[in-house]
């Protein structure tokens, strides 16, 4: 099958950011989507530009337009919740974003009332009502669709800096899980989703859709779920490795780290060098690294075993993506990465606050409000 990958301009940047639903009181999910998006729609019956559906009635998510710079973006998504907000605090409900709600009971939650929603549940049963997990989507730019695998395969070799960076799920239904991101490898369980395959070619990757489609393992190309995946119709890399993040500033650090790496490897193929190509199997050991251990992953760096620990490789990496920084206009963004080394992850974070109160779970929820609010940790 032929898969036309549309016309992009280069490293452009886009950012999808998945958002709960709290109760202001409890903390607990609410389950006021469909409440929000009739509020917000256009007239017409149109879709909203920045607030989209998602899976769960506890959920919305904000999404940019095409920017420029990552900041352009954030403007966007800032835009989208101050309208979301409009509606939501009349209700007593919060925003909060984690890769998982802390105490929420998934068997609780309302599955959005739309087809292909009700397939994907009624396929993976069990395991598809488990998702209770939200995440951050980056698109950029490719403007040559040959660059696209390679670059996404680049990728898999920093998978773990940005897993570790983002990592926010110690805690579901309850629980500590002992994972810095338990959203990483519950998401995995669904078919199609996890580490991408290995393919050097574009006609390689349109044998792979075919196949998928020719054996009903998918309907349409977007239930392909890979933490990394082209994204044939909007011209992009879509990388979709990271926990949800709880706060705007740390949003934009690790947007900007993505969209420089992107930016970074499309300029080593110009140039023509070759891109780092970690092996398959140590890509799937830094994942669950970087998901069990978060920042204090030891990572390894390429197929020569090398191993370094996260935040020392991350050190050197930024350093030398200040130029590329510098192109894109997100220094400043791109410098909050050392914020989150320095200052640790969320789920960090949601472990110190979980301590400080005795376990209490509901105080981990009021923190990640808050952080939503403020725009930043609390630290």
């Amino acid at each position: 099958m032929n898969i036309p990958f549309a016309d992009s301009q280069r490293s452009t940047v886009g950012i999808e950011w998945e958002l709960a639903l709290v109760d202001a009181d409890s903390g607990d999910l609410r389950q006021v989507a469909q409440t929000v998006l009739d509020a917000v729609a256009p007239e017409g019956g149109r879709e909203h530009p920045l607030i989209r559906q998602e899976l769960l009635l506890n959920t919305v998510e904000v999404v940019s337009s095409i920017c420029g710079t990552v900041g352009q973006a954030g403007a966007d998504l800032e835009r989208a919740i101050e309208e979301i907000r409009r509606v939501t605090d009349p209700l007593r409900v919060e925003l909060m974003c984690a890769g998982t709600h802390p105490f929420a009971q998934w068997d609780n939650q309302k599955v959005t009332d739309k087809e292909r929603y009700q397939t994907l549940i009624d396929r993976t049963q069990w395991w598809g009502r488990q998702m209770l997990i939200y995440g951050v989507h980056v698109h950029v730019g490719v403007e040559d669709r040959d660059k696209v695998l390679p670059i996404s395969a680049a990728m898999l070799s920093y998978y773990g800096h940005l897993q570790a960076l983002s990592a926010s799920s110690p805690f579901w239904g309850g629980k500590e899980t002992g994972y810095a991101s338990n959203r990483a490898l519950m998401f995995q369980q669904l078919p199609t989703a996890g580490l991408p395959f290995h393919f050097q070619k574009w006609t390689e990757f349109e044998a792979y859709v075919d196949d998928m489609l020719q054996t009903g393992v998918i309907d349409v190309f977007d239930e392909i779920r890979w933490d990394l995946r082209p994204s044939p119709k909007f011209g992009t890399l879509e990388v979709r490795v990271c926990d949800g993040i709880p706060n705007m500033a740390e949003l934009l650090s690790i947007s900007a780290l993505t969209h420089c790496l992107v930016e970074h490897f499309s300029s080593e193929l110009d140039a023509g060098r070759s891109l780092p190509n970690i092996p398959p199997w140590f890509a799937q050991e830094n994942k669950w690294r970087s998901a069990r251990y978060g920042m204090e992953s030891i990572l390894i760096l390429d197929e020569h075993a090398e191993e370094e620990l996260v935040t020392t490789d991350l050190e050197q990496l930024l350093k030398r993506l200040e130029p590329v920084a510098e192109r894109l206009g997100c220094v400043d963004e791109l410098g909050g990465i050392r914020d989150i080394m320095t200052g640790g992850a969320s789920y960090q974070r949601q472990r110190d606050v979980a301590a400080r109160h005795g376990g209490a779970l509901d105080a981990v929820v009021a923190s990640l409000v808050e952080e939503m609010r403020a725009g930043r940790p609390l630290l």
